[in-house]
């Protein structure tokens, strides 16, 4: 029974850090931090960027949470910290692998999801854009967009 909720643990910690990636990315990159993240929206091929402090910033409640969690052992608080982690994994590969290719991998994968996803992202850089903040879960437009595609390609054969 602990294994299983240590699991659900890492999923909600994991799907929680979507929303304060949203939230931050709204409301501090685009606030009163635009001056570290701005570099970010000037897409000149730099492989480092003012903006990926926010990695460092965002990475220390799991290098935390993971100490606190083997130290004391406590498997909830090393739940909470993996889930991070694993955030932070899946938005490396997705965001700065994937769609902005700072390090040049996976450029031929595809899918619906990432076609979505990525289009949000990519609308997100338009000059004076102000919407779509979030990382891995694009609003749902973009996917009955992407999705409605292939149902409408198969209903007209």
């Amino acid at each position: 029974m602990e294994l299983a909720f240590n699991i659900l643990i890492v999923i909600a910690a994991f799907f929680f850090m979507e929303f304060m990636a949203w939230f931050t990315h709204k409301y501090v990159m685009h606030g009163f931090l635009w001056s570290l993240h701005k570099d970010h929206h000037i897409r000149d091929g730099r492989k480092i960027e003012w903006n990926d402090v926010f990695a460092v910033i965002f990475a220390i409640p799991s290098i935390l949470l993971i100490y606190i969690g083997v130290v004391n052992k406590s498997s909830y608080s090393l739940s909470a910290g993996l889930g991070i982690l694993l955030y932070g994994l899946a938005y490396f590969l997705f965001h700065d692998v994937y769609v902005h290719q700072r390090v040049p991998m996976l450029k031929n994968l595809s899918n619906r999801y990432l076609r979505a996803t990525v289009k949000a992202h990519l609308e997100h850089h338009t000059p004076h854009a102000n919407h779509n903040f979030g990382f891995l879960i694009a609003p749902m437009k973009y996917y009955i967009e992407e999705f409605g595609k292939k149902i409408n390609s198969f209903n007209n054969k």
